[in-house]
């Protein structure tokens, strides 16, 4: 009989972890690119109750309290479910941090990173709160968007490290130089993801209705770059739907999208270089896997365009982002191992 390995089972346990983190991004941009971020217009409940009014008596007790809102019933339960998962991730996260008081020697069983994720996810309750408090303030909840992503990363770099001890250590050619390759390259992707946020957030996805030009066939049209950038345009104002004019939405827009050919054209000349200069099978696997990643998120971007925007398209557009971060991380923990022994 097979003995219980406690620390294979801690990793599977933050491996788990992480799967229910990515779930809560998925369903966190579904709430947000349906349109159900305020579905409540309260927090942490939904019209001073647990659970989204689904009754006549109910819904109508809702609509008294907050004439404002008047209960949309999907809307509530979609963005409900949400902080319901968000919660039990938030559980086990805790859970997570417990299991690692005790364990054996900190270098194969990380007590800081467990701690550290316990702090984020308190921050990304707060910004929860905000997002609603706040009635979707773009700063807010790009911001809340990036703490999913910074989380399902942390995540997932626990997992790596805890199932590290059990993992080979790959032979890479020149592990050195590609490394610092590709730490340029997730800086990159950040950087996108954060533009992509800001996008989002400002309803700014369909700012250019064509592809490869913007509108009306021109590639350069007017806009507005002060509007689209200022970070802060005050507390008390409902940004559902956006408040900023086309020009400043088709800035961002454009911004995005000249980011997202930078980065492609970055990863995927990193990805030819793995390939082609890794000579280990790990390396051409990450390279093989952020090729194909890559050219799908380009797929799904263009089809935002031009379908303006079909929703299971858009939260299939955030879902491959974070696969796309998780790979990169790999790779750059895989080559950091191969430096450390060259």
């Amino acid at each position: 009989m097979a003995m219980h390995n406690p620390s294979l089972t801690h990793a599977r346990y933050a491996l788990a972890v992480t799967l229910l983190a990515l779930l809560v991004i998925v369903l966190g941009a579904y709430v947000r690119l349906s349109d159900a971020g305020l579905g409540c217009p309260d927090w942490p409940g939904c019209y001073g109750n647990l659970i989204a009014p689904t009754s006549e008596p109910q819904i109508s007790s809702a609509n008294s309290a907050y004439p404002g809102r008047p209960v949309e019933v999907h809307k509530a339960w979609k963005e409900m479910a949400h902080r319901y998962l968000a919660g039990t991730l938030g559980l086990a996260i805790l859970f997570l941090a417990l299991r690692s008081l005790g364990r054996g020697k900190p270098s194969e069983h990380p007590r800081l990173l467990p701690w550290l994720l316990v702090l984020i996810v308190a921050l990304q309750a707060a910004l929860g709160m905000w997002t609603v408090t706040l009635l979707v303030k773009p700063a807010i909840v790009t911001s809340h968007l990036l703490g999913g992503f910074i989380t399902a990363a942390l995540l997932w770099i626990l997992t790596l490290r805890l199932y590290g001890p059990g993992m080979n250590r790959y032979v890479i050619h020149r592990p050195g130089r590609l490394l610092l390759l590709a730490r340029i390259g997730l800086v990159i992707l950040l950087l996108q993801i954060t533009l992509g946020g800001w996008t989002s957030t400002n309803y700014a996805a369909i700012g250019c209705s064509e592809f490869p030009t913007c509108h009306s066939g021109l590639w350069w049209p007017g806009m507005d770059f002060a509007q689209a950038f200022t970070l802060w345009h005050g507390t008390g104002i409902n940004y559902e739907y956006g408040i900023l004019s086309a020009e400043a939405r088709t800035a961002i827009h454009l911004v995005h999208r000249v980011g997202a050919l930078v980065t492609a054209l970055y990863l995927l000349l990193l990805a030819v270089l793995l390939y082609r200069t890794g000579r280990a099978a790990i390396t051409q696997r990450l390279a093989w896997a952020i090729g194909l990643l890559l050219l799908l998120q380009l797929g799904l971007g263009i089809t935002n365009v031009l379908g303006h925007l079909p929703l299971p398209v858009a939260v299939a557009h955030n879902g491959v982002a974070v696969l796309l971060l998780l790979t990169l991380l790999t790779l750059n923990w895989q080559l950091k191992r191969a430096y450390r022994i060259e």
